[in-house]
């Protein structure tokens, strides 16, 4: 009889899946001004403050990564104007981190994508500011030895529909709507 149970347990663990905890991240930024181009932009990091990846036997299902707003950093500057243009973007401009000091992305769906680099289209829900919107992106996804690996390609995405907008109307036509991100994500 235990071992019927057991049998039923871990069957149950393959038909319904099982979870693996993000243990390394790297997330990437980049932010336009008028023109979108490198040398009107700056870019920066995001940590990932935890995470999970659903699996199914060896593929991906789901998942949620919590990012740390509180970590938005701008790696293109330094000093007082690292500082100064980091602590703009935590505040009520932009993220409004001490209100909002995570986001959130679910993956809803995956499907196979015919590129050979970036083998699937990941299909979210990305939460900023307490507003939700969908999120896709091309990825490489890859799973061995209970190592989920997960590398977006270069995406992009409108801050306007989280409400992220520079707040004085004039400004906000300074800067682009798109922010782009490139994701790491390395799960077990």
């Amino acid at each position: 009889m235990k071992k019927l149970a057991l049998l039923a347990v871990l069957a149950g663990g393959l038909a319904f899946g099982q979870s693996k905890k993000v243990v390394a991240s790297d997330v990437h930024w980049w932010g336009y001004k008028i023109a979108k181009s490198e040398a009107s932009s700056h870019d920066g990091t995001l940590n990932v403050k935890s995470g999970e990846i659903k699996m199914k036997g060896n593929q991906v299902v789901g998942g949620t990564f919590v990012l740390d707003m509180t970590s938005i950093n701008s790696t293109d500057l330094t000093g007082e104007y690292q500082t100064k243009l980091n602590n703009h973007l935590k505040n009520g401009d932009f993220f409004e981190v001490e209100k909002f000091p995570t986001a959130t992305y679910t993956i809803t769906s995956l499907k196979k994508n015919n590129d050979k680099i970036y083998n699937y289209i990941v299909n979210g829900n990305l939460t900023v500011k307490g507003k939700t919107a969908p999120v896709s992106f091309p990825a490489k996804i890859s799973y061995s030895k209970g190592v989920v690996s997960l590398v977006s390609q270069k995406f992009t995405f409108d801050r306007q529909k989280f409400d992220v907008a520079y707040k004085s109307a004039m400004k906000d036509v300074l800067v682009k709507d798109d922010i782009d991100m490139l994701v790491k994500v390395t799960a077990k």
